[in-house]
């Protein structure tokens, strides 16, 4: 099965493309999407848009994970902007009849570390331990979306444990 990860936000979308055979989870692509922060917005969402969908054509995954919008109270307007990237990235799984599976960052922080308050840290060393990395992804949105695709392809095996 191949699993895209999305850590969507306006200035820097996160992706990362991992295979998973029956357990072994192996790297396939992972980047970032980059918009001009001068640019206005209907002009960044057609970029975050479009090279989602270049990404979808090219590498055919067969689920989108991404996660969930999260609102500080005091920086409500954080998880509108993100909201909008969002919703982006769900629209082209829709045009290309990709199911979406949305995580919580406590439930990927959970799957990966066993903690839902583990550190960006504590998550980026587990993303190079499990998925055999040398050094860390950068930007951080690029261990992010790994992340939330590492949690997906645990989900499942997890459920296939469960169901066996």
């Amino acid at each position: 099965m191949r699993i895209l990860g999305v850590d969507p936000g306006l200035n820097i979308t996160g992706y990362g493309i991992l295979d998973d055979f029956d357990g072994c989870v192996k790297v396939v692509e992972a980047g970032v999407v980059r918009t001009k922060g001068s640019d206005p917005m209907p002009l960044r969402l057609h970029v975050i848009g479009r090279e989602m969908e270049n990404i979808v054509q090219q590498f055919k995954p067969d689920a989108i994970a991404i996660e969930e919008l999260y609102s500080h109270y005091g920086h409500p307007r954080t998880a509108i902007i993100m909201g909008h990237a969002r919703g982006i990235v769900l629209l082209r799984a829709a045009e290309a009849e990709i199911e979406v599976f949305p995580y919580s960052s406590t439930k990927v922080k959970n799957s990966l570390t066993g903690n839902g308050r583990a550190s960006k840290r504590q998550v980026q060393q587990m993303i190079c331990s499990t998925l055999e990395l040398l050094t860390v992804p950068e930007p951080p949105d690029v261990a992010d979306a790994l992340a939330v695709a590492l949690c997906h392809c645990r989900t499942l095996q997890h459920q296939y444990t469960v169901e066996v």
